[in-house]
């Protein structure tokens, strides 16, 4: 959906993801977060927009905004990653744009949807073969969300009404990553042997 076609309303949720052209990566070490992070946070502030959820992952990224008033949440990657582009560009000696296109965004029209797309985004360091349990990525908000570590770019109010306490979120994320495992059928018949 190209982003021109979303209208950016205050109160709404925007799910804004975008990739490595060919897939390449965006983030090569610590440091390309940790910049990342901080341009982010400086511009969510100036744009009066609030970050629900994120991960940042080696080839793309996924972030779920809250516009807060007028100023358009779509603004945000545009701000964020012109000034990283250049920067990255500028220490790995690249040219050149370091997208395959312009960011997507969705706008979450439901509450289900928005339920599910937090444990989407917290989860796909885990689906993707980054880390065996979200909270040992440390490039997403999933630690925040559970008390595991002081940040602020994320919105415990938030959690408090989607999902009342850590634990059920954690519960929540859990089962999804268990019903997304596909075992190998031998392993699956040994585990069902010993039950």
């Amino acid at each position: 959906m190209p982003k021109r076609d979303v209208q950016y309303v205050a109160g709404h949720y925007y799910h804004i993801f975008n990739r490595g052209v060919e897939r390449h990566s965006i983030f090569r070490k610590e440091e390309n977060y940790l910049f990342l992070l901080r341009r982010l946070k400086h511009v969510l502030t100036e744009c009066n927009v609030s970050m629900i959820a994120y991960a940042l992952l080696p080839n793309h990224y996924h972030w779920l905004l809250r516009q807060e008033s007028a100023e358009p949440a779509g603004r945000i990657p545009t701000r964020v990653f012109g000034s990283y582009t250049q920067a990255f560009n500028k220490v790995f000696a690249r040219t050149g744009t370091l997208f395959e296109g312009p960011y997507k965004v969705i706008r979450v029209e439901s509450d289900k949807y928005l339920r599910r797309l937090c444990r989407y985004i917290h989860a796909n360091p885990v689906r993707h073969g980054f880390a065996m349990s979200p909270d040992l990525w440390p490039y997403s908000n999933y630690l925040e969300w559970i008390g595991g570590r002081a940040g602020s770019l994320f919105d415990p109010n938030f959690i408090r009404m989607y999902f009342e306490t850590p634990a059920r979120y954690t519960q929540y994320v859990k089962e999804y990553l268990l019903g997304q495992v596909q075992l190998p059928p031998g392993l699956r018949q040994y585990l069902s042997s010993l039950a």
